[in-house]
């Protein structure tokens, strides 16, 4: 790729499904839909502008005999100046994206490497979706860059659809980890320097059931359309394409016009209420075809549960009103295939129906009207913006088949009105959907976003490194690094007799004058790198040289004032006394009988547009911290700045507080007197969870993983 390093580097996260630059295998399953679509166009687009100099759209690497090997490889280019890059993190086989999210930490840690060995950080990343959303957070904060979000659906809006139809919470929590799903969106709107929404509608009903809901950071920017594989058919130049026979081998009648749905067989796309429509009206019945072009699939008893249900009542409902010869429904089709079905259906006369129970954009829309094909849609967010700016159809009530199938029928009856609407689609969508509007638009916000936090920091180098050490021992202090006098002074000679190579390090809950305190008390030299007030704070070296550009991107939406004034509601939390307290670290003795949950205080400081990390350890004790603080964040950005792979990184702590630094890719040691809230961690492949007790806790984890020799990493199982 040409780097001229004089534009924008942007980063487009898209974890879940797969995702490569041809071919795209839309409707494969749930997670392989729109989306990708929109992101892979995106970085095209945004690849094209003169303002930008390298886009790289990152997402999950899938080696898996299943999947095409495509999605095995690191890196593929997919424009001048635009490429996927593919990370591993967790079992090499394709996941569902209910199952990606104990995957993310890793994810982050290794597209961290990545970065590391690139040698340059993007100027802005933007998470898709909630997964993307999270990591997307998580990397801004260690690059102190901006970021942008994109929900594409979101978590709250599904449940209450769940339960609206029945499904019970438990239920909804088990299958689609909703509530985890819903923090992470809370935490990417409340990180994002701008959320890019395709409608008002999506912004005014769905963003807003959000805590962290900020109206004045939402862009409406609809998604564009790709005008060159999208176009009308050419008048006398015809040639009939390879799925015009897929389509034609159901059908008697093949010169009738044609109503063409395309979806994934996914109970959302309503497909059964179309069928309804269609088999109750016998005028339109006697008029046209329908053609379902409804994923690809071979064996329906090899597909998961959803697509079995849906297509199980599909094939019924055909049999129910008898619709062989007018209806065609192909198994498959090939990416290519479908700008020539919207053609097909424009040569004919037809009309394009998206029958969605709920339509957050509508893409298929934008693609119908680029063809030069009249649609029907449903009456919500996407198809209402679209046909107000396009004017080429009718909205209808997904609910009501006798109204969808009278609407179908009336736009193929009318044939000066089906002339109007085809041309008026054309100038519309050229108008108002192109990516070329679209990336201008995103990059005026990009550059706004950029230029802000260029100005409130210097920007470090990747290349600097702590010495000359090539791994890094990080210690919590309180019952992991002292306790045992005798354990400690051992602990100190072997990091000591292994020379420069091992850096040594602190991370911990105190404040960083007790916790010099700590250290002449029992004669520990000034750590390399000390990280204080659980994360708020990081120096180096006996000089204890402040690292000012951690404390500049901590210092985002951190409100001490309002946040004291608000706990001081709560029951069961006592302040701590000064010395107990930090410039960005609130603390709190707590009494866990009467204190409430941290879901319950997160939920109250939002309702007071308060942001806050919170951070519970030994049940005792209680911290509010900024929300791109923690130890586990800060040993992140001390890594990335000092060039620390995770995995030559042995972590080593005892409580709460240390669970984040401990998670990831790190080296993890949990001594043997560690508090109970760390025993969910003991199956975690690199966690290892020691019998010795304090220092000597250390020592042995240091042995288990050969950290001083040729560092053992264990290898995750290659189930998750």
């Amino acid at each position: 790729m040409a780097t001229h390093r004089d534009g924008f580097y942007l980063m487009l996260l898209s974890l879940h499904g797969l995702v490569r630059g041809h071919e795209l295998e839309l409707g494969r399953d749930a997670d392989t839909g729109g989306q990708v679509t929109y992101v892979v166009e995106l970085a095209r687009a945004l690849a094209k502008h003169e303002v930008v100099d390298k886009v790289d759209l990152v997402t999950r690497l899938v080696d898996d005999s299943r999947v095409d090997p495509d999605y095995a490889v690191p890196v593929e280019e997919i424009a001048p100046d635009a490429r996927i890059v593919r990370i591993s993190a967790g079992p090499r086989r394709y996941l569902a994206k209910e199952r990606l999210w104990s995957h993310l930490d890793a994810f982050t840690d290794n597209l961290v490497r990545f970065l590391r060995s690139e040698g340059r950080a993007p100027d802005l990343v933007h998470g898709h979706y909630a997964d993307a959303g999270y990591v997307a957070a998580r990397l801004a904060g260690l690059l102190d860059v901006p970021m942008a979000f994109t929900g594409h659906s979101l978590g709250r809006v599904k449940r209450q659809r769940l339960l609206a139809r029945g499904t019970k919470s438990a239920a909804i929590e088990k299958r689609y980890r909703i509530a985890q799903r819903i923090e992470a969106e809370e935490t990417a709107l409340d990180n994002a320097a701008f959320v890019v929404a395709s409608t008002h509608q999506e912004i005014e009903e769905q963003y807003q059931l959000y805590d962290k809901y900020a109206p004045s950071r939402m862009l409406v920017i609809p998604p564009g359309v790709d005008l060159d594989r999208f176009s009308p058919p050419e008048r006398g130049n015809w040639t009939d394409p390879p799925i015009q026979r897929e389509v034609h081998r159901f059908l008697h009648d093949r010169d009738k016009p044609m109503i063409l749905s395309l979806s994934r067989p996914d109970p959302r796309k309503n497909i059964p209420t179309l069928l309804r429509a269609y088999g109750r009206n016998d005028r339109l019945r006697e008029a046209a075809n329908l053609v379902l072009v409804i994923g690809t699939r071979d064996d329906l008893r090899l597909a998961n549960r959803a697509v079995r249900k849906v297509m199980t009542e599909v094939l019924y409902l055909i049999d129910r009103y008898d619709l062989y010869g007018s209806i065609s429904y192909p198994k498959r089709h090939l990416p290519d295939d479908v700008p020539e079905l919207y053609r097909l259906a424009t040569r004919t006369g037809g009309v394009f129906v998206n029958s969605a129970l709920t339509e957050p954009f509508g893409l298929t829309l934008l693609e119908a009207a680029a063809s030069g094909l009249p649609i029907v849609a449903t009456e919500d967010g996407g198809p209402r913006d679209i046909l107000a700016a396009c004017q080429n159809g009718l909205l209808v009530d997904p609910l009501d088949p006798a109204a969808l199938g009278e609407a179908l029928l009336g736009a193929i009856a009318d044939t000066e009105r089906w002339g109007k609407w085809s041309r008026s689609g054309l100038v519309g969508v050229h108008r108002h959907f192109s990516w070329t509007a679209h990336a201008d638009r995103y990059l005026r916000a990009a550059r706004l976003a950029i230029n802000r936090t260029k100005k409130r920091r210097n920007v470090f180098s990747v290349k600097r490194r702590l010495i000359a050490a090539d791994r890094l021992v990080m210690t919590d202090i309180d019952n992991t690094l002292i306790g045992d006098e005798k354990g400690l002074r051992e602990l100190l000679d072997r990091l000591q007799d292994a020379g420069d190579r091992v850096a040594f390090g602190i991370a911990t809950g105190r404040r960083t004058e007790l916790t010099l305190e700590a250290l002449r008390q029992w004669k520990i030299p000034m750590p390399t790198a000390l990280i204080t007030s659980v994360g708020s704070a990081i120096h180096y070296g006996p000089r204890l040289v402040e690292d000012g550009d951690w404390e500049q991107h901590i210092n985002f939406r951190w409100n001490p004032t309002g946040l004291r004034s608000a706990m001081r509601k709560l029951p069961g939390l006592k302040l701590q006394p000064k010395e107990g307290q930090g410039d960005f670290k609130i603390s709190y003795f707590i009494d866990p009988r009467k204190a409430p949950s941290d879901k319950e205080i997160r939920r109250h400081l939002r309702s007071l547009k308060l942001a806050a990390k919170i951070v519970r350890s030994h049940d005792a004790y209680l911290d509010l911290l900024p929300i791109r603080s923690s130890k586990g964040m800060a040993l992140r950005y001390l890594a990335l700045k000092w060039g620390f792979p995770p995995e030559r990184i042995l972590v080593a702590g005892d409580s709460g507080n240390d669970e984040e630094m401990l998670t990831g890719n790190v080296l993890g040691v949990v001594v043997g007197n560690h508090e109970p809230e760390l025993a969910k961690l003991r199956d975690e492949p690199r966690i290892y969870f020691a019998r010795a007790e304090y220092a000597w806790g250390i020592l042995e984890g240091i042995d288990y993983y050969d950290f001083l020799g040729k560092i053992r990493v264990p290898e995750a199982s290659i189930d998750d």
